[in-house]
């Protein structure tokens, strides 16, 4: 691309404000977030291992970053549309994203959209025989092409260009944002110079005052950063994990710098750069290597003969279950929680007693029977029992009675099961559990290269129980050699938080025992060939490796679903799961895991990556984003000690200058007292290596409120202020979160506090607060109505407005270096004693309560909301955002908080993440309202009780006589019924509980005082 000329001057920007200090589309850049985390194979960065949960969505991240460079000007509409244009999210931009996606059809475009001349664009085939050409050629759009017998293609001669022109119609058709991105490609998928090829005359146009004058992303992030910092912005992340903030910072032209304690989110963060972010020709360096490794393997697998049977057929999967003996009657039993193999071909697994060895043979059966279909669902592993029937009779035994739990003098539950010695990799014969080969998957020599393969399942004959044997064999003679080589881990398991599972359910005590013998020959195969390959290729080759140990251990599970089998990778969660049973892959089928991933994505920027703490820092940046690991349930340097015991020796370069060791005891996590240390040690770090005029991001999932109190203290020790706050939700139901977690991201912008001392008093702080609170959410409000006036819809939504309640008080209250006579330092780093309620609580509590009070509902007076109680707020708030179809669960947590309501999953009627929402008025129970219920004891729960004897035929007279006799001011409470009664009429979905609204609300209204 020509380089544009510009004359700029250097740090004419240098005092400016950032954007996002006032003005970022929080709503949109949540739903993009959410399309990023749910596309799943096509994000950009998860294809070099997606066992690094952690990782936040790219298109967030861009946005934090353009926000923070870009200046705002006078006109805030116009630099909010510019922005929006810049992460297309504009109509021009979703329409182009919409083309490329092309995941409309013809015929809905049709139905949709006004065209005069519709077969300039789409070519009509004729299906039926009543519709000639000469019919065709009058049609127009909308059109539905059913009814007039013919389908639609796309002219075939179109380029993308021409197709904007239908596009940006279709588009125009829809109504919310969410329908309009819902049809499109995410931004990073597309063509960088296509999608924004509208964008930089309006950008040069926008900024022409600071001669800005750029045709590209990277070009506008060097011109800001010269002009706020006289050179390309720095941007750092000292806990980057996975490494999406310093990868996306690469991509669109800073210098980033990236630093983890963990050696194995530092390897990921190299691959960001050197792997996805590598050039063509390095890329293609990369894939043959990674071929050559996986041919090698094979040839060896081959070689050995332990894949194949005498036909020549190749194994595709191993499914190995757990045996034990019944204490009660002796014999082995096996253990699996389903006894089915597959759903999709009718195949189950049959026990066939033994009685003369008193154990089970295991029978494969094809084609099997709806009624035995079923019977195998029910496995020998229910509600943690060991279940069998032996000769009519039904034995069910505890798992914990098996393994021996018991409970240990200082409190700890311990058990029979024999710890393993590190030279074990298999159970020895007197061991409560054993491991045994229920089933092989074959795939037919003809078949085995083709796109279909032909499966099948079978009982392990004797051949393949000898090739076991040839495994345990060749391992046994090799085990030793291998670890001293650093091929196969010899690292003993820590116990902790997640790694005491293996420990305590199958007495595993190092890493290597979490593999079977087959996975343990084969990841030294693997691990041998990589250190014979060309040292350049073996770090990314290691993490091939990594990516295939995920996929290949024995907490894989085997799962058994409707449309094929599966089986899962180990870190489908943040836990080590161990299992009853669970699939081995071959190496034909596993080798596809050494193969990374095929994104790539040029980064024009440069990246650095440092093993090193995050207050061990000698790099300076004006950017600082961070997504520190506190108030979290994913403990990665648990984690990735799976990881680390097998590459921490012989490490290649440049891996072998980082610490191959998860440093458990230097690891910023959790909360309490070591936790505010860390934090203040590496915000502090931070600001130190920061000029006067950047800026800092700390990303957050405010699972725990006290977090919050935390937050203000570690940031005024550090230095720091807060400027602003956004509120990112990125909700999803996936395994990885099931159990009703806030999964929305807290965004807070901070700036070095000024110099000097400043003090600060509670009765000062307080009205400080209210009004900093309100000033900022006036100034929201105002220009979400004049967006929603211009757009139709409104920039934020009420979760960012109650942010903004939480912002204002943290800039004000940051800004102060005492709070009365202590020292905010010494505030920030004094243990907190359990229930304290701090000054800082209180203040805080108070900027939510003014942010909600200013947020009032539509269909409701001020007075009338100043006047409810917190439960009656939150159940009236929550009444209109589910009306507006917005309200997902973390709002209803959040609101909860706000609103200081005590519980409130009692007037919840679904808690799914997703799916969440109030009880309706029907569904309330005789006990949910009660005097002793917290919306029991409210006129909104009287309320409800009288729409409920309303609905039941019961007079309305007779109700607000009862009303008027449980209501000692009545007369006075009136108004404000009547006025929750047209709220609800308006809002509720049920149709009967409208109509009743409706008719006692009338009832009270016309109510005269004489009656």
């Amino acid at each position: 691309m020509k380089k544009t000329t510009t004359t700029l001057t250097p740090l004419a920007l240098k005092d400016a404000p950032a954007l996002i200090e006032t003005v970022f589309p929080a709503q949109k850049v949540s739903f993009e977030a959410q399309q990023e985390r749910t596309s799943v194979q096509s994000q950009t960065l998860t294809g070099l291992g997606s066992y690094w949960k952690g990782r936040k969505p790219l298109i967030l991240v861009r946005a934090i970053l353009l926000a923070s460079l870009l200046p705002p000007t006078e006109n805030a509409q116009a630099d909010l549309a510019l922005f929006e244009k810049l992460m297309a999210f504009d109509d021009e931009g979703l329409a182009r994203r919409a083309v490329i996606s092309n995941a409309v059809s013809p015929a809905e475009i049709a139905a949709r959209i006004q065209l005069d001349k519709p077969w300039d664009y789409f070519k009509a085939k004729i299906r039926r025989g009543d519709v000639t050409a000469g019919d065709i050629r009058w049609m127009s759009f909308p059109l539905d092409v059913d009814a007039k017998g013919i389908s639609l293609r796309w002219e075939r001669s179109l380029s993308d260009d021409d197709k904007l022109v239908i596009y940006r119609k279709l588009l125009a058709t829809y109504t919310s944002y969410e329908e309009k991105a819902g049809v499109g490609k995410r931004p990073e998928e597309l063509d960088q110079d296509w999608l924004y090829s509208p964008v930089w005359p309006e950008v040069n146009r926008h900024y022409a005052h600071l001669g800005i004058n750029v045709q590209s992303l990277p070009e506008l992030v060097e011109q800001l950063g010269i002009l706020r910092y006289g050179h390309r912005p720095r941007v750092g992340d000292t806990f980057s994990g996975g490494g999406s903030i310093p990868f996306e910072a690469a991509r669109i032209g800073c210098d980033a710098y990236a630093s983890d304690l963990n050696p194995i989110a530092c390897m990921l963060t190299w691959g960001d750069a050197n792997i996805i972010g590598a050039s063509s020709s390095r890329r293609e360096i990369i894939s043959q290597g990674q071929s050559a490794l996986a041919d090698a393997v094979d040839q060896r697998i081959n070689e050995l003969g332990i894949e194949h049977d005498a036909d020549g057929n190749r194994a595709k999967a191993y499914l190995w279950c757990l045996e034990a003996r019944c204490p009660e009657t002796g014999w082995m039993v096996p253990l699996s929680s389903t006894w089915t193999v597959s759903k999709a071909r009718n195949v189950i697994a049959r026990l066939l007693p033994d009685f003369k060895n008193k154990r089970f043979d295991i029978e494969i059966v094809s084609g099997a029977s709806k009624a035995e279909m079923s019977a195998a669902e029910k496995g020998t592993v229910q509600d943690g029992d060991m279940v069998y029937a032996l000769d009519g009779k039904t034995y069910r035994t505890t798992i914990k009675t098996l393994r021996g739990d018991f409970r240990q003098a200082d409190g700890a539950t311990g058990n029979r099961l024999r710890r393993w010695e590190k030279h074990d990799f298999k159970p020895h014969p007197g061991d409560i559990f054993q491991e045994r080969l229920y089933a092989v998957q074959w795939i037919s020599k003809e078949t085995l290269n083709a796109g279909r393969q032909e499966t099948w399942f079978a009982a392990p004959t004797d051949a393949d129980l000898k090739g076991e044997q040839r495994i345990d064999q060749l391992v046994a003679e090799s085990l030793n050699r291998w670890q001293k080589k650093g091929l196969v881990p010899d690292m003993a398991i820590e116990p902790g938080d997640k790694t005491d599972e293996p420990i305590r359910t199958r007495g595993w005590t190092h890493w290597h025992h979490l593999f079977s013998p087959r996975q343990l020959l084969v990841a030294a195969l693997v691990h041998e060939q990589i250190q014979a390959m060309p040292p350049d290729l073996q770090p990314a080759l290691s993490l091939s490796l990594a990516k295939m140990l995920d996929w290949s251990s024995k907490l894989c599970r085997y799962g058994t679903g409707a449309a094929r089998e599966s089986i899962a990778q180990t870190f489908y969660n943040q836990a080590y799961n161990t299992n009853y049973f669970y699939g081995v892959r071959s190496f034909v089928t596993g080798k596809n895991y050494l193969f990374l991933t095929d994104a790539a994505s040029s980064i024009s920027g440069s990246l650095i990556v440092k093993n090193k703490e995050a207050s061990n820092l000698q790099h300076d940046a004006e950017l600082w984003i961070t997504d520190p690991p506190y108030a979290d349930a994913v403990n990665y340097h648990e984690i990735a000690e799976f990881f680390i015991a097998w590459l921490r020796k012989n490490p290649p370069k440049p891996f072998d200058d980082w610490v191959w060791d998860s440093r458990r005891a230097l690891a910023v996590k959790g909360s309490g007292e070591d936790f505010r240390h860390g934090m203040v040690a590496a915000y502090k770090a931070m600001a130190d290596h920061m000029p006067d005029n950047g800026m800092q991001c700390v990303m957050f999932t405010h699972q725990d409120t006290a977090v919050w109190g935390d937050l203000i203290g570690i940031f005024w020790a550090a230095g720091l202020q807060v400027v602003a706050a956004w509120y990112i939700a990125t909700e999803t139901t996936s395994e990885l979160k099931k159990g009703g977690y806030v999964q929305g991201t807290v965004i807070l912008m901070l700036k070095k506090r000024a110099a000097g001392e400043r003090t600060g008093f509670k009765q000062r702080l307080l009205p400080a607060v209210r009004q900093e609170v309100a000033r900022q959410i006036e100034t929201m409000m105002h220009l979400n109505d004049t967006v929603e006036a211009s757009h139709g819809e409104p920039v934020w939504g009420d979760s960012d407005l109650q942010m903004a309640g939480y912002a204002a008080a943290l800039k004000v209250l940051t800004a102060y270096t005492r709070i009365g006579d202590e020292d905010v330092t010494a505030f920030a780093l004094r243990p907190r004693n359990k229930g304290e309620v701090t000054v800082v609580d209180e203040i805080v509590q108070q900027a939510a309560e003014t942010a909600s009070s200013l947020l009032v509902p539509e269909g409701l007076t001020a007075d009338t909301w100043g006047r409810l109680t917190g439960i009656e707020r939150f159940v009236l708030r929550m009444m209109d955002m589910e009306t507006a179809g917005v309200a997902k669960l973390d709002n209803y947590q959040n609101f909860a908080k706000a609103f200081r309501v005590t519980d409130y999953t009692r007037v919840m009627g679904d808690m799914r993440p997703n799916n969440a929402r109030l009880k309706r008025v029907s569904e309330y129970a005789s006990r949910d309202l009660t005097d002793g219920t917290e919306i029991g004891s409210t006129r909104l729960g009287q309320l409800i009780i009288a729409l409920q004897q309303l609905l039941k035929d019961t007079e309305a007279q007779v109700i607000v006589e009862q009303l008027r006799a449980e209501m000692a001011d009545f007369l006075e409470a009136r108004t404000l019924l009547v006025d929750m009664l047209t709220f609800i009429e308006r809002k509720t979905t049920e149709t009967e509980v409208r109509f009743a609204a409706e008719v006692l609300g009338a009832r009270l209204k016309n109510l005269r005082f004489g009656e």
